[in-house]
């Protein structure tokens, strides 16, 4: 088990690529990204809360982070990536219009799309036969999706039931050696979930959570 230091003192803005740490930030974030492709669980902060990265096509690892969360098995797991190409690699092609334009309009942003699930996927990310997917606006989880070249999980970091959590110190008191290296990027916003919304191949979307992102009655009516 493994810590990774945020090198701006607790604000990761300032350790975010490009910015006054921005080296140390990338080797940070390339050492949490080689985790990843061995088949581990990072912890790493988002815009809200920390979360739980695995690769997402990787079934052993997703089914250790469900082990790690106590998890109930018809409790899909969301993911991010780094971009919209990136994320409709998780949606069965066609992807649907709707969800391409809810994208387009709001990410990167905490707007977490379901629309049919491609196949193969480790049955912990589909619900109902669909997958949830963001592309998040915080540079640290951006740049770890960029990272692993393809999508992540992006589960809040805490037992099933409790409270997320936004410092290291609390996922680490909770889940322990069940994560394999801790991305430290101090304190994170709290605040609002992702509003998560679930789009079927035809047909107006459903507001499955509300979030952090109010969506419009005119987009709710989509495809009109």
């Amino acid at each position: 088990m493994l810590t990774t230091t945020n090198p701006a003192g607790g604000n990761p803005g300032a350790g975010a690529p490009g910015g006054s740490a921005g080296e140390a930030t990338r080797e940070a974030i390339a050492r949490a990204a080689a985790v990843l492709r061995r088949g581990g669980v990072v912890c790493f902060p988002t815009e809200s809360y920390y979360g739980l990265a695995a690769l997402a096509l990787d079934a052993r690892a997703v089914a250790r982070i469900v082990a790690a969360k106590g998890r109930a098995d018809d409790a899909p797991i969301a993911c991010i990536a780094a971009d919209l190409e990136a994320a409709t690699r998780l949606w069965a092609a066609p992807a649907p219009a709707v969800a391409l334009e809810l994208a387009r309009h709001h990410w990167p942003g905490s707007l977490t799309i379901i629309a049919p699930a491609m196949d193969g996927l480790p049955a912990a990310l589909c619900g109902k036969g669909g997958v949830g997917v963001r592309v998040p606006p915080h540079p640290w989880a951006l740049a770890l999706a960029a990272a692993v070249e393809q999508p992540i999980t992006a589960t809040s970091a805490n037992p099933s039931g409790k409270p997320p959590a936004r410092t290291i110190a609390e996922v680490r008191a909770q889940l322990g050696a069940g994560v394999d290296l801790y991305l430290d990027g101090g304190e994170t916003a709290g605040g609002l979930p992702s509003t998560i919304v679930e789009v079927p191949t035809r047909g107006a979307p459903r507001l499955v959570r509300a979030g952090a992102i109010a969506l419009s009655p005119e987009e709710m009516a989509w495809p009109r």
